[in-house]
């Protein structure tokens, strides 16, 4: 379900314009933007990140108001990077961990991705931005490792039935589920995480995960090979050539140096066309039974032809300025 909100700060100009908490964002795009570092600069670059910064920054807030949910193996709370409080929101809205049972999401055991995988789409500090960076976060500790196993399930839909159960009261909008188990599936592996994937597909809440970094040409990993789960492969760098995991399943490549950063690429993109989406009061229904379907869909459209021959298959690489020219350059819905 889409909603429409208020837009406190659009930080694509820092703190001017602000005035009793408001923003002129008509003002923001006049006075000349100053756009941040990109976190990984010829990814970002490639998949026209840097482009949407600049071409978007009187229209967007680049995540304000939405909070992404980081389903993986815990976090450094410490990190100043997740300490970090931006135009007075804290950039960590809330923590969980499902193995445990409790809010405490520090790594345990083996864990360790859980601490870096949000600074693709979320990071906001030092000058550094991801993809929506003025996006909240929600760490989900919903496993030992990354590099998990099937049995991982039952943490993992427990995670994930937090994430339905309080989408609402934390703003949640989109779901990294950031785990792979390294094996080369052809074919979905019916799991307890099925029924809160569809769930939260039916919710409207884009949920995708990295297909591996191999080099199988027929299967990815679990649990990006489910159903109701975007699965994310990867071109290299500057070049559209396909490489790392991938199949049939795979619904979009994002050039990037594995398929987790891809897919945390993926994961900001989707939250800034969710808020095009809104701003321009896009009919999105022309496009999917739900808003995750619909905003693939725009993603896959306006994407880059790709050809694979190790597989044989043809994807659709990310280009986020023309997803966001797409939503733009259609006329507003009149009956909203």
């Amino acid at each position: 379900m889409l909603r429409r909100r208020t837009f406190l700060v659009a930080s694509s100009c820092g703190l001017a314009g602000v005035t009793s908490g408001l923003v002129n964002l008509a003002a923001c795009a006049t006075e000349g933007t100053t756009v941040g570092e990109p976190t990984d600069p010829p990814s970002f670059h490639h998949a026209g990140v840097v482009a949407s910064w600049q071409k978007y920054a009187g229209k967007l807030t680049f995540g304000r108001g939405q909070t992404i949910a980081l389903v993986d193996d815990g976090c450094k709370m410490s990190m100043p990077e997740w300490t970090a409080v931006v135009a007075g929101v804290p950039k960590v809205r809330v923590a969980y961990d499902s193995v445990d049972g409790d809010d405490d999401p520090k790594h345990e055991g083996r864990g360790y991705h859980g601490s870096t995988i949000g600074i693709p789409s979320s990071l906001n500090y030092n000058g550094k931005w991801g993809v929506a960076y003025n996006n909240q976060v929600a760490v989900i500790r919903a496993l030992e490792c990354c590099h998990c196993n099937v049995k991982d399930h039952e943490s993992l839909a427990k995670g994930l039935a937090w994430v339905a159960a309080n989408h609402e009261k934390f703003g949640i909008t989109t779901v990294n589920l950031a785990p792979v188990d390294d094996l080369e599936h052809g074919h979905p592996i019916p799991t307890n995480i099925d029924a809160p994937l569809k769930e939260l597909r039916k919710l409207g809440i884009w949920v995708s995960a990295p297909a591996g970094n191999h080099a199988f040409t027929k299967g990815i990993s679990w649990p990006s090979c489910q159903p109701n789960c975007v699965a994310v492969g990867a071109v290299t760098t500057g070049k559209d050539k396909v490489y790392l995991d991938r199949s049939a399943k795979i619904e979009l490549v994002v050039p990037a140096a594995a398929t987790s950063s891809s897919n945390a690429i993926v994961c900001g993109a989707a939250m800034l066309l969710r808020e095009a989406i809104e701003v321009n009061q896009y009919d999105w229904t022309r496009d999917g039974q739900t808003l995750p379907e619909a905003i693939l869909k725009v993603m896959q459209q306006t994407g880059v032809e790709v050809r694979d021959a190790g597989s044989g298959l043809t994807f659709r690489r990310l280009d986020l300025v023309k997803a966001l020219d797409h939503v733009f350059q259609q006329p507003r819905n009149k009956t909203e």
